[in-house]
């Protein structure tokens, strides 16, 4: 259960939320941070969930956007929100805001960067965004798939 999680990350505001599956923190716009958000999605899930390595995989890219392509890079601060259900993980990276929306754009083979959006688009179930009072919010949605028993054997 989330709310038994003991030890927020240095440097963070960490609190639990609503039913008890959801966790959140507040972590300063540091490239160490990234490090972090992935160690939350760890506190909210454990390493034996079964959507464990995509969601950190895809929490590692939006936080490192909000770092990146944000004003929270600028010596602010992104929030990283857990959601964990029957039906699905969901999380939210919510950062500073920039001048522009959030953009999957294609980049070419040689890029070093770019990568981010289309790796959520292509691995989530559903993901968005909103811009609100000068702040981005960028989520998605990891969905548990059940195999029935005969498929599985």
């Amino acid at each position: 259960m989330l709310g038994e999680v003991a030890v927020a990350p240095q440097d963070s505001q960490l609190r639990t939320k609503g039913d008890d599956h959801d966790l959140e923190a507040r972590l300063p716009g540091t490239p160490a941070q990234v490090s972090r958000a992935r160690g939350l999605v760890t506190d909210a899930l454990g390493r034996d969930h079964p959507l464990h390595d995509d969601v950190v995989l895809l929490t590692s890219e939006l936080a490192t956007n909000a770092i990146l392509h944000s004003r929270s890079g600028d010596g602010g601060s992104f929030t990283v929100t857990v959601t964990n259900s029957e039906a699905s993980v969901r999380v939210l990276v919510s950062d500073a805001g920039s001048d522009g929306p959030p953009c999957v754009c294609r980049t070419s083979a040689r890029s070093t960067s770019g990568r981010g959006l289309p790796l959520i688009e292509a691995l989530s179930h559903r993901w968005g965004f909103t811009r609100e009072d000068g702040s981005t919010t960028v989520w998605f949605e990891l969905q548990h798939t059940r195999v029935p028993a005969a498929v599985a054997v």
